[in-house]
Protein backbone atom coordinates (compact mmCIF):
# COMPACT_ATOMS: atom_id res chain seq x y z
CA UNK A 1 0.00 0.00 0.00
CA UNK A 2 1.34 3.41 -1.16
CA UNK A 3 0.51 6.66 1.52
CA UNK A 4 -1.86 8.52 -0.86
CA UNK A 5 -4.18 5.08 -1.72
CA UNK A 6 -3.98 4.68 2.13
CA UNK A 7 -4.77 7.94 2.87
CA UNK A 8 -7.86 7.84 0.41
CA UNK A 9 -8.90 4.84 2.08
CA UNK A 10 -9.05 6.51 5.76
CA UNK A 11 -10.50 9.99 4.37
CA UNK A 12 -13.38 7.25 2.91
CA UNK A 13 -13.53 5.13 6.43
CA UNK A 14 -13.80 9.44 8.25
CA UNK A 15 -16.73 10.08 6.61
CA UNK A 16 -18.41 7.60 6.08
CA UNK A 17 -18.16 5.51 8.96
CA UNK A 18 -17.27 8.19 11.56
CA UNK A 19 -19.62 10.93 10.20
CA UNK A 20 -17.47 13.39 10.49
CA UNK A 21 -17.18 16.82 9.26
CA UNK A 22 -15.28 17.65 5.99
CA UNK A 23 -13.14 20.10 8.62
CA UNK A 24 -12.55 17.39 10.44
CA UNK A 25 -11.59 15.24 7.80
CA UNK A 26 -8.75 17.85 6.57
CA UNK A 27 -7.30 18.43 9.58
CA UNK A 28 -6.50 14.38 9.85
CA UNK A 29 -5.25 14.70 6.13
CA UNK A 30 -2.64 17.58 7.00
CA UNK A 31 -1.83 15.65 10.05
CA UNK A 32 -0.68 12.00 7.24
CA UNK A 33 0.87 14.87 4.48
CA UNK A 34 3.09 16.25 7.62
CA UNK A 35 4.41 12.72 7.77
CA UNK A 36 4.60 12.24 4.22
CA UNK A 37 6.46 15.51 3.25
CA UNK A 38 8.87 14.57 6.01
CA UNK A 39 9.49 11.22 4.79
CA UNK A 40 10.23 13.18 0.82
CA UNK A 41 12.23 15.59 2.24
CA UNK A 42 14.61 13.00 4.11
CA UNK A 43 13.99 10.66 1.47
CA UNK A 44 12.90 7.61 3.35
CA UNK A 45 11.49 4.63 1.25
CA UNK A 46 9.00 3.32 3.73
CA UNK A 47 5.08 2.68 3.40
CA UNK A 48 2.32 2.89 5.62
CA UNK A 49 2.51 -0.77 6.44
CA UNK A 50 6.26 -1.00 6.57
CA UNK A 51 7.25 2.04 8.98
CA UNK A 52 8.41 1.41 12.17
CA UNK A 53 8.21 3.26 15.32
CA UNK A 54 11.87 4.50 15.17
CA UNK A 55 10.88 6.77 11.91
CA UNK A 56 8.05 8.13 13.70
CA UNK A 57 10.30 9.23 16.81
CA UNK A 58 12.39 10.86 14.70
CA UNK A 59 9.81 12.91 12.39
CA UNK A 60 7.84 13.80 15.97
CA UNK A 61 11.50 14.69 17.02
CA UNK A 62 11.83 17.56 14.24
CA UNK A 63 8.28 18.48 14.10
CA UNK A 64 8.65 19.77 17.59
CA UNK A 65 11.05 21.88 16.37
CA UNK A 66 8.42 23.79 14.43
CA UNK A 67 5.28 23.58 15.99
CA UNK A 68 3.73 24.40 19.29
CA UNK A 69 2.65 21.40 21.77
CA UNK A 70 -1.14 21.56 20.81
CA UNK A 71 -0.60 21.26 17.37
CA UNK A 72 2.18 17.88 18.03
CA UNK A 73 -0.79 16.52 20.00
CA UNK A 74 -3.15 16.57 17.54
CA UNK A 75 -1.06 15.48 14.72
CA UNK A 76 0.27 12.71 17.06
CA UNK A 77 -3.52 11.49 17.64
CA UNK A 78 -4.25 12.03 13.82
CA UNK A 79 -1.33 9.59 13.12
CA UNK A 80 -2.23 7.07 15.85
CA UNK A 81 -6.14 6.97 14.34
CA UNK A 82 -4.51 6.44 11.09
CA UNK A 83 -2.62 3.30 12.02
CA UNK A 84 -5.67 2.02 14.27
CA UNK A 85 -7.70 1.87 10.80
CA UNK A 86 -5.32 0.10 9.19
CA UNK A 87 -5.46 -2.58 12.22
CA UNK A 88 -8.72 -2.27 11.53
CA UNK A 89 -8.70 -3.60 7.72
CA UNK A 90 -6.18 -6.34 8.95
CA UNK A 91 -3.32 -4.16 7.10
CA UNK A 92 -1.09 -3.80 9.69
CA UNK A 93 -0.64 -5.70 13.52
CA UNK A 94 0.94 -3.03 15.30
CA UNK A 95 0.35 0.47 16.33
CA UNK A 96 3.56 1.85 15.66
CA UNK A 97 2.57 5.37 17.40
CA UNK A 98 1.93 3.32 20.40
CA UNK A 99 4.67 4.27 22.59
CA UNK A 100 4.95 7.39 21.33
CA UNK A 101 3.37 10.28 23.91
CA UNK A 102 2.22 13.55 22.95
CA UNK A 103 3.99 16.59 24.63
CA UNK A 104 2.01 17.60 27.73
CA UNK A 105 0.07 20.87 27.82
CA UNK A 106 0.14 23.62 30.03
CA UNK A 107 -2.90 25.26 30.74
CA UNK A 108 -4.35 27.44 28.15
CA UNK A 109 -6.65 30.28 28.86
CA UNK A 110 -8.24 31.57 25.18
CA UNK A 111 -7.63 35.15 24.79
CA UNK A 112 -11.13 36.66 25.15
CA UNK A 113 -12.82 40.13 23.99
CA UNK A 114 -14.82 42.53 26.55
CA UNK A 115 -18.30 43.49 25.54
CA UNK A 116 -16.85 47.10 24.85
CA UNK A 117 -14.42 45.65 22.76
CA UNK A 118 -17.48 43.46 20.70
CA UNK A 119 -18.93 46.93 20.58
CA UNK A 120 -16.92 49.25 18.64
CA UNK A 121 -15.37 46.26 16.48
CA UNK A 122 -19.22 46.34 15.64
CA UNK A 123 -19.61 50.28 15.32
CA UNK A 124 -16.50 50.48 13.30
CA UNK A 125 -17.72 48.46 9.91
CA UNK A 126 -19.10 50.81 7.11
CA UNK A 127 -22.68 49.93 6.49
CA UNK A 128 -22.65 51.62 2.98
CA UNK A 129 -20.14 48.73 2.16
CA UNK A 130 -21.86 46.47 0.13
CA UNK A 131 -21.21 43.33 2.47
CA UNK A 132 -20.66 45.90 6.00
CA UNK A 133 -24.45 44.55 6.83
CA UNK A 134 -23.42 40.35 6.54
CA UNK A 135 -20.66 40.89 8.41
CA UNK A 136 -21.59 42.34 11.21
CA UNK A 137 -24.26 40.09 11.35
CA UNK A 138 -21.70 37.17 10.95
CA UNK A 139 -20.16 38.96 14.23
CA UNK A 140 -22.87 38.90 16.13
CA UNK A 141 -24.17 35.31 15.41
CA UNK A 142 -20.03 33.88 16.32
CA UNK A 143 -20.74 35.96 19.83
CA UNK A 144 -24.22 35.97 20.97
CA UNK A 145 -24.55 32.38 19.56
CA UNK A 146 -20.93 31.08 20.36
CA UNK A 147 -20.66 29.61 16.84
CA UNK A 148 -17.69 27.98 15.90
CA UNK A 149 -16.58 29.53 12.10
CA UNK A 150 -17.26 26.07 11.10
CA UNK A 151 -20.79 26.10 11.99
CA UNK A 152 -21.28 30.11 10.43
CA UNK A 153 -20.00 28.66 7.08
CA UNK A 154 -22.57 26.08 7.09
CA UNK A 155 -25.89 27.65 8.33
CA UNK A 156 -28.48 28.05 5.99
CA UNK A 157 -31.29 29.71 6.01
CA UNK A 158 -33.82 27.05 6.52
CA UNK A 159 -31.97 26.79 10.15
CA UNK A 160 -32.99 30.17 10.94
CA UNK A 161 -36.23 30.07 13.15
CA UNK A 162 -36.61 34.22 13.91
CA UNK A 163 -40.37 33.85 15.50
CA UNK A 164 -39.44 31.33 18.03
CA UNK A 165 -35.91 32.90 18.48
CA UNK A 166 -33.39 30.29 18.08
CA UNK A 167 -31.39 28.35 15.67
CA UNK A 168 -30.35 24.79 14.39
CA UNK A 169 -26.75 24.27 14.40
CA UNK A 170 -24.95 21.63 12.65
CA UNK A 171 -21.60 20.90 14.98
CA UNK A 172 -19.14 18.24 15.24
CA UNK A 173 -19.54 15.05 13.96
CA UNK A 174 -22.89 16.17 12.21
CA UNK A 175 -24.54 16.88 15.91
CA UNK A 176 -26.90 19.21 15.78
CA UNK A 177 -27.82 21.79 18.76
CA UNK A 178 -30.72 24.31 18.99
CA UNK A 179 -29.41 27.91 20.38
CA UNK A 180 -31.45 31.08 21.26
CA UNK A 181 -30.82 34.03 19.35
CA UNK A 182 -30.41 37.67 21.21
CA UNK A 183 -33.07 40.37 19.89
CA UNK A 184 -30.68 42.69 18.57
CA UNK A 185 -28.62 39.69 16.77
CA UNK A 186 -32.56 38.62 15.66
CA UNK A 187 -32.58 42.49 14.16
CA UNK A 188 -29.05 41.99 12.22
CA UNK A 189 -30.47 38.97 10.64
CA UNK A 190 -33.72 40.20 9.65
CA UNK A 191 -31.79 43.41 8.08
CA UNK A 192 -29.58 41.16 6.48
CA UNK A 193 -32.08 39.04 4.74
CA UNK A 194 -33.81 42.06 3.29
CA UNK A 195 -30.78 43.42 1.91
CA UNK A 196 -28.92 39.92 1.04
CA UNK A 197 -29.66 39.49 -2.89
CA UNK A 198 -29.76 43.08 -3.45
CA UNK A 199 -25.60 43.16 -2.77
CA UNK A 200 -25.28 39.67 -3.93
CA UNK A 201 -27.18 36.78 -6.21
CA UNK A 202 -27.13 33.82 -5.36
CA UNK A 203 -25.20 30.83 -7.38
CA UNK A 204 -27.33 27.76 -8.55
CA UNK A 205 -27.25 25.45 -4.84
CA UNK A 206 -26.54 28.31 -2.94
CA UNK A 207 -30.20 30.08 -2.81
CA UNK A 208 -30.26 28.45 1.30
CA UNK A 209 -26.99 29.90 2.02
CA UNK A 210 -27.18 32.79 4.60
CA UNK A 211 -23.59 33.69 3.83
CA UNK A 212 -22.29 34.30 0.85
CA UNK A 213 -19.51 35.55 -0.68
CA UNK A 214 -18.77 38.14 -3.89
CA UNK A 215 -19.71 35.46 -6.04
CA UNK A 216 -22.48 34.47 -4.67
CA UNK A 217 -21.57 30.98 -3.19
CA UNK A 218 -20.42 29.92 0.60
CA UNK A 219 -17.82 31.63 2.29
CA UNK A 220 -14.62 30.09 3.41
CA UNK A 221 -13.52 29.93 6.77
CA UNK A 222 -10.35 31.07 5.90
CA UNK A 223 -12.74 34.27 4.82
CA UNK A 224 -14.29 34.81 7.80
CA UNK A 225 -10.82 34.46 9.47
CA UNK A 226 -9.49 37.63 7.88
CA UNK A 227 -12.97 39.78 7.88
CA UNK A 228 -12.52 38.71 11.91
CA UNK A 229 -9.00 40.26 11.22
CA UNK A 230 -9.79 43.14 9.71
CA UNK A 231 -12.76 44.34 11.69
CA UNK A 232 -10.70 44.21 14.81
CA UNK A 233 -7.50 46.12 13.27
CA UNK A 234 -9.52 48.72 12.19
CA UNK A 235 -11.28 48.97 16.07
CA UNK A 236 -7.52 49.40 17.32
CA UNK A 237 -7.62 45.94 19.11
CA UNK A 238 -4.29 45.07 19.62
CA UNK A 239 -5.09 41.12 20.83
CA UNK A 240 -4.38 38.51 18.48
CA UNK A 241 -8.16 37.47 17.80
CA UNK A 242 -10.12 34.93 15.35
CA UNK A 243 -13.34 33.90 14.97
CA UNK A 244 -13.04 31.66 17.89
CA UNK A 245 -12.21 34.51 20.10
CA UNK A 246 -16.01 35.07 20.07
CA UNK A 247 -16.74 31.83 20.70
CA UNK A 248 -14.50 31.88 24.06
CA UNK A 249 -15.83 35.62 24.98
CA UNK A 250 -19.56 34.16 24.63
CA UNK A 251 -19.02 31.33 27.01
CA UNK A 252 -16.71 32.98 29.48
CA UNK A 253 -19.12 36.12 29.77
CA UNK A 254 -22.06 33.53 30.73
CA UNK A 255 -20.09 31.94 33.28
CA UNK A 256 -18.43 35.27 34.86
CA UNK A 257 -22.29 36.23 34.97
CA UNK A 258 -23.27 33.23 36.99
CA UNK A 259 -24.49 30.64 34.18
CA UNK A 260 -24.53 26.81 34.46
CA UNK A 261 -22.13 25.46 33.55
CA UNK A 262 -23.44 22.75 32.17
CA UNK A 263 -25.93 25.05 30.20
CA UNK A 264 -23.05 26.83 28.64
CA UNK A 265 -22.34 23.38 27.54
CA UNK A 266 -24.86 22.38 25.73
CA UNK A 267 -24.71 26.00 24.04
CA UNK A 268 -21.39 25.75 22.95
CA UNK A 269 -21.91 21.93 22.07
CA UNK A 270 -19.25 20.61 23.93
CA UNK A 271 -19.06 16.88 23.74
CA UNK A 272 -17.32 16.87 27.44
CA UNK A 273 -18.23 19.24 29.99
CA UNK A 274 -14.39 19.21 30.86
CA UNK A 275 -14.09 21.27 27.83
CA UNK A 276 -16.17 23.82 28.86
CA UNK A 277 -15.38 24.26 32.74
CA UNK A 278 -11.77 25.80 31.39
CA UNK A 279 -14.13 29.07 31.05
CA UNK A 280 -14.46 28.29 35.17
CA UNK A 281 -10.87 28.85 35.30
CA UNK A 282 -11.00 32.03 33.26
CA UNK A 283 -13.17 33.62 35.48
CA UNK A 284 -11.62 32.70 38.95
CA UNK A 285 -8.75 34.59 37.00
CA UNK A 286 -10.65 37.85 36.48
CA UNK A 287 -12.12 37.72 39.91
CA UNK A 288 -8.57 37.69 41.34
CA UNK A 289 -6.93 40.07 38.86
CA UNK A 290 -9.81 42.40 40.19
CA UNK A 291 -8.97 41.81 43.68
CA UNK A 292 -5.40 42.82 43.55
CA UNK A 293 -6.55 46.14 41.61
CA UNK A 294 -8.99 47.54 43.29
CA UNK A 295 -8.22 45.90 47.50
CA UNK A 296 -6.62 48.03 49.80
CA UNK A 297 -4.76 44.35 51.10
CA UNK A 298 -3.83 43.25 47.54
CA UNK A 299 -0.22 44.02 46.78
Amino acid sequence: MKWQEGLKAFQFYLKLERGLSQNSIDNYTWDIKKLIHYLTVHQIQTSPVKIDGDILKQFVYELAKTVKSPTQSRIISGLRSFFDFLILEGIRDKNPMELIEPPKKGFFLPETLSVNEIDHMVSTIDLNNRLGLRNITMIELLYSCGLRVSELVQLRISDLFLKESIIKVLGKGNKERFVPIADITKEYIGLYLEKRTEKVIPQKGHEDTLFLNNRGKDLTRAMIFTIIKKSAQKAGIQKKISPHTLRHSFASHLVENGADISTVQQLMGHASITTTERYLHMSKKKVWETLKEFHPRAY
